[in-house]
């Protein structure tokens, strides 16, 4: 059973991740999509492996890099589909995803690395494209998350890809910036 993560990581926006590195305050928004696709290649790299190390939990509480790389994949499409309701609605709300439940659901520790690998690449790219659309005016458009923490389009961006770094970092695989 894996250890569910509570904490409300939104600090990161405040202040450096003590773990992966990561300076949100010093990140511009726009510069988000091409660390997405940096991040999206070295996601690749990691699914490169054999499938059983892939497989492999270093704990049996803690995910092992193909599951941490199918959350990875859900995270752009999910946050594909935030950013679209942040752009064309007015401060929407977001529903809750519970994303230790969708690992176990979908099975995460048996999906094929290679699959997961290129659904990661497209949906991280998707991604990418659509934050470089963003236009000037738009990333102090708003959203909501399900327990009323708030964000910018900007904000967003950043707290997402802070996401994608550090589930690198959890898997010993952490991004070169």
């Amino acid at each position: 059973m894996i250890t569910p993560d509570t904490k409300d990581w939104t600090w990161v926006l405040d202040r450096p991740c003590p773990e992966c590195g990561f300076v949100a305050a010093e990140t511009r928004p726009q510069d988000v999509p091409a660390l997405m696709r940096k991040c999206a290649v070295r996601w690749v790299q990691v699914l490169a492996d054999e499938p059983e190390r892939l497989r492999a939990r270093p704990r049996p509480d803690v995910w092992s890099a193909l599951e941490y790389a199918c959350h990875v994949r859900d995270v752009f499409r999910l946050y594909d589909e935030r950013l679209d309701l942040m752009l064309t609605q007015d401060g929407p709300h977001y529903a809750n995803w519970q994303q230790d439940e969708t690992a176990v659901a979908a099975r995460y520790g048996e999906q094929d690395p290679l699959q997961v690998a290129a659904e990661l690449s497209a949906w991280g790219e998707t991604l990418a494209e659509h934050l470089d659309e963003v236009g000037e005016g738009q990333w102090q458009r708003t959203g909501f998350r399900s327990d009323g923490a708030a964000f910018t389009v900007d904000t967003f961006a950043r707290y997402f890809v802070h996401d994608v770094i550090h589930h690198l970092y959890d898997v010993g695989a952490p991004l070169d910036r």
